[in-house]
């Protein structure tokens, strides 16, 4: 392995290490707009191909895959020595992706939507909707995720965690036995 290559990996290392994940996503290329919080660290390959729009947040082990390694089975393609098969992923403003999201190549993730928690995704997420499951479908608007969860809608977002622990305490007074 060529001594620069090797340097490169260890330094992407210690960043992976020692930078929060949203200056781990800057330091290797991903390039994002204002107000994103990321909570993960999994960019697996060419993090530079990811796009990702205004007020994008990340819950934990979000994973970005954006190569395929099935091209790699042995006789798929006998007239080629060595192929990728990698697209970009591109996602708009507003977007929540939940804990353990896989995203694969050549995703598109539109604006204001929610992806639910286990969820891998592939291909389009249109504007303004739900999306959850294996694969990731659409299961209703933004407008109607308000709506059914309006009544437990709680105003704790800013909260110190003292504080909040006493508020959600009284709202759910049978957790705290």
């Amino acid at each position: 392995m060529a001594k620069n290559a090797k340097n490169k990996r260890n330094i992407k290392k210690l960043g992976y290490k020692f930078l929060s994940p949203n200056n781990y996503a800057k330091f290797i290329g991903v390039k994002f707009s204002t107000n994103c919080k990321f909570r993960t660290k999994y960019f697996v390959t060419k993090p530079y191909l990811i796009e990702v729009g205004d007020n994008v947040q990340t819950a934990m082990n979000v994973c970005f895959i954006n190569h395929d390694g099935g091209v790699g089975v042995k006789n798929l393609y006998k007239d080629l020595k060595k192929i990728d098969l990698i697209k970009n992923i591109v996602i708009g403003d507003n977007v929540f992706i939940g804990f353990n999201v896989t995203i694969l190549l050549g995703t598109k993730i539109g604006e204001k939507v929610i992806v639910g928690a286990g969820s891998v995704v592939r291909g389009e997420l249109k504007s303004n909707g739900v999306y959850a499951g294996v694969p990731a479908k659409y299961i209703y608007s933004i407008d109607e995720y308000k709506e059914k969860n309006n009544n437990f809608f709680l105003n704790t977002s800013s909260t110190d965690s003292v504080k909040k622990e006493k508020i959600l305490r009284e709202v759910f007074p049978e957790s705290s036995s």
